[in-house]
């Protein structure tokens, strides 16, 4: 059945018109009942205060981006909720009250423009970091509006006076020197990919008009996108161009004497440069010279060698069952690796010698916590780098260190809930075919032994890890209340690295979900909870799992809340960014893919005959990278099989589902009232 035959027989196509007053309104009046329901009581108000407390404090770690001498940093809180963007220095940020020098204000900017802006991010030129584009989005959505700043004046510079400025679109603009860019966006007709992404990468000068910006490369409309970059390192200074032909397979080329070299590495890998080393990751087996190597290795060679033939490797990191490489980066003189063992990280640091590679351990990771490794700077930083440890009981912590040095504490977060008792523990599930699943349980030591109301939380897609990290909202909304929280490590992710990653890809699919089911009847057989004590939370891809969930497996779960998701799989390379991720789930319009990516697609699998737990659908209107007709369309779909469905739409807020703090807290107090009524208190009736 082809797509366009298939939107004849679908009766809710017309909530796929996501600015439609109709479809808006059809919204409005189920936000309505949500908001009746749910959030009408002194609890909810309570919970939503202190959630937004939480992301309001001023006390909360004002988390750093180095570039150079300056530590940049985006912050909200009550008084600035749109947030401001700021740098300091490392020697006033070391101290308990550093001195901020605010760049933008986007309350401010907000307010002066009549325009809903978003802080999407900034591209600072370096050295001088006199400027900078800025990246606004409006509400939220994926696609921004680019505007040159002037760092020293502290003013946008307008078009008419040589500024750059884009309107809005998905673009990707990066600078080569103070006058010159290269960009990516809405050129016009033709000028985007399927996935509506730029299709052609320019080079722009400044005082010439858009049209007038050279071509350096065009891609496929196949394609999912194209970009162009400069590698401003002092004497390795290199053009670069990446081509995405899909989600996982991508070409990088360098610019060599005006012609694209490529780099003839397998396009499924991760190539990374610096200075004359090459990087690559594999995710599949490959063969360069007479040696093979197996998926998730770290490679590195002499990148001249590499260009003019060379074949020879040394391995920096070979995977075994239970290790994965999470990831890696450069100080000037050392490789740091971070890698996860049964979802624990480990950290080493690498250097490279006239006599080869040499590896140590560089730090302590503590159990059920992971670390990260942050604001590596090779070009200006030198050998100094951050770290950030965190647990699900634990508050962050940021670190700052140097090769050969300790760590020092700089910053420590605050914590939000009561953690006295609660524990984190690890356990194994086996899945249909025999695999082993991991996941962690958290809660108070108190429930051992007693069934309880738990929340399991996945997501298995995109090669995405799920590691531990502070559970402040669910602290205080569930695991103070005696609930537990779990946290499922399924197939589709990449904890155990890219093979974990590919088997669950197209018409594997149905391992992530048979892990997923795997854990919900775990939990029951080892006593943490009962089926109807259970709730399943996940969102994007993690919300197409809830969707299966729902049709598939019922019968685990007593409550599901099922966010910006994918659900009508029939329709999903048609909508948005959807295209760009046929890689993950297979064409729906080929007839061999669409013959098992519609054994699962929740829209086209509900049974009338049987019997769903209650279910929370929550998207917004201004994600432009999910669609929300997913949401809408499924909401109306189970509403006309008299299910107990609610809906909750935020008119704003992309892929995130919120704009602000507000938002943000509003949302998950939602989503936690929502658990505590079906899951503790029974109250499962519309």
């Amino acid at each position: 059945m082809s797509g366009v035959e298939q939107n004849v027989t679908d009766p809710y196509l017309w909530l796929e018109d996501v600015t439609a007053e109709a479809a808006l309104d059809w919204a409005r009046a189920r936000n309505d009942v949500v908001r009746r329901r749910f959030t009408a009581t002194d609890r909810f108000t309570d919970l939503e205060r202190r959630i937004l407390a939480m992301l309001d404090d001023d006390t909360k770690i004002a988390f750093p981006g180095r570039r150079g001498q300056w530590l940049y940093n985006f912050w909200r809180d009550a008084d600035h909720p749109r947030g401001l963007w700021r740098r300091t220095t490392f020697e006033s940020y070391a101290t308990d009250d550093p001195e901020w020098d605010v760049l933008i204000d986007v309350d401010a900017l907000a307010e002066a423009d009549g325009e809903n802006w978003v802080w999407a991010g900034a591209a600072v030129l370096r050295p001088s970091q006199e400027r900078a584009i800025i990246h606004l989005s409006r509400g939220g959505a994926d696609a921004t509006v680019e505007r040159e700043f002037d760092m020293t004046t502290r003013r946008f510079i307008a078009p008419e006076d040589g500024g750059f400025f884009l309107p809005e679109a998905k673009s990707r603009i990066g600078w080569i020197d103070a006058d010159t860019v290269y960009v990516g966006t809405d050129f016009g007709p033709g000028s985007l990919t399927d996935s509506g992404y730029p299709r052609i990468a320019k080079r722009w000068r400044r005082g010439t008009e858009l049209a007038a910006a050279e071509t350096v490369f065009e891609g496929k409309p196949s394609d999912v996108s194209i970009s162009a970059g400069y590698d401003r390192h002092p004497g390795f200074e290199r053009h670069y161009l990446h081509r995405s032909t899909d989600f996982f397979n991508s070409e990088v080329s360098l610019l060599d004497n005006g012609e694209w070299r490529l780099i003839e590495t397998p396009t499924d890998a991760d190539v990374d440069w610096y200075r004359d080393w090459l990087l690559v990751r594999l995710k599949t087996e490959w063969t360069p010279g007479e040696t093979t190597f197996a998926p998730g290795s770290l490679l590195v060679t002499d990148i001249n060698d590499f260009l003019a033939g060379g074949r020879e490797f040394e391995v920096l990191f070979a995977p075994d069952p239970h290790t994965s490489l999470e990831s890696w980066g450069w100080t000037e003189n050392h490789l740091i690796l971070t890698t996860l063992r049964d979802v624990q990280t480990g950290l080493r640091v690498l250097t490279p010698g006239p006599d080869g590679w040499t590896s140590s351990e560089l730090a302590d990771s503590p159990a059920m916590s992971s670390t990260s490794v942050n604001n590596l700077d090779p070009l200006e930083g030198g050998d100094e780098f951050m770290l950030t440890t965190t647990g699900f009981t634990t508050p962050t912590t940021l670190l700052s260190s140097a090769i050969g040095e300790q760590a020092t504490i700089l910053k420590q977060a605050p914590g939000y809930f009561d953690a006295e008792g609660i524990e984190a523990e690890q356990y194994f599930a086996t899945s249909d075919d025999g695999t082993a699943v991991p996941y962690f349980v958290i809660r108070h030591r108190d429930r051992r032994g007693t069934p309880g109301p738990t929340i399991v939380d996945g997501y298995g897609g995109f090669e995405i890890s799920r590691t531990p990290a502070y559970l402040g909202a669910a602290g205080m909304a569930w695991l103070e209340k005696g609930g537990t929280f779990v946290m499922a490590n399924i197939r589709g992710g990449g904890e155990y690295g890219p093979e974990w990653h590919t088997a669950a890809l197209k018409e594997h699919r149905h391992r992530a979900f048979e892990d997923f089911a795997a854990v919900a009847r775990d939990l029951v057989d080892r006593g943490i909870t009962t089926p109807d004590r259970l709730g399943a939370k996940g969102g994007s891809n993690g919300g197409l799992l809830m969707g299966v969930m729902l049709t598939r497996y019922p019968e685990l779960f007593g409550a599901i809340v099922c966010q910006v998701p994918l659900l009508d799989m029939r329709r999903y390379h048609l909508l948005l960014a959807g295209a760009s991720w046929v890689a993950e789930y297979g064409d729906p319009d080929k007839p061999e893919e669409w013959a098992y990516i519609s054994e699962y697609s929740p829209y086209q699998n509900t049974d009338p005959a049987r019997q769903y737990p209650p279910i929370l659908l929550a998207t917004s209107t201004r994600d432009d990278r999910v669609h929300p007709g997913h949401a809408r369309k499924m909401a109306a779909l189970l509403e006309s099989e008299n299910r107990t469905v609610w809906y909750y739409e935020n008119i704003e807020g992309g892929h995130g589902g919120a704009a602000d703090n507000k938002q943000a807290a509003h949302l998950s107090a939602l989503v936690y009232e929502f658990f505590t009524q079906m899951l503790m208190e029974g109250r499962r009736s519309a």
